[in-house]
């Protein structure tokens, strides 16, 4: 059964930095791409990285690049999303997605606000 558990959200500042985790069971995380998506207020669930099963090729929508930094250790089944100079519209749950089984985590909520 595919599990992926994310934590690390918070109540932040601007301009403040976060790192969240996605610690992932019940399939071989080794050789699956793992995803973060985004969902504001508001609006629709957006992709903001992914990360290949070796780690060595990413993706990073226009709006993040940057600012944020996703990561794997595949010794621990773990995916990890560094967001650097957090803003206000970076409120939002984030989610973890392993695209291969089509399957979310529960989601950790960031919240940005002075």
């Amino acid at each position: 059964q595919v599990q992926l558990v994310e934590s690390g959200g918070g109540l932040v500042q601007p301009g403040e930095s976060l790192r969240l985790s996605c610690a992932a069971s019940g399939f071989t995380f080794s050789i699956s791409a793992m995803n973060w998506y985004r969902q504001a207020p508001g609006k629709e669930r957006e992709l903001v990285a992914g990360i290949s099963s070796t780690g060595s090729n990413f993706y990073y929508a226009d709006s993040v690049k940057r600012r944020f930094t996703i990561s794997r250790d595949n010794a621990k089944n773990t995916v990890y999303l560094q967001i650097n100079t957090l803003k206000p519209d970076g409120t939002a749950v984030y989610y973890c997605f392993v695209p291969q089984f089509n399957s979310w985590g529960q989601g950790t909520q960031v919240t940005v606000s002075s």
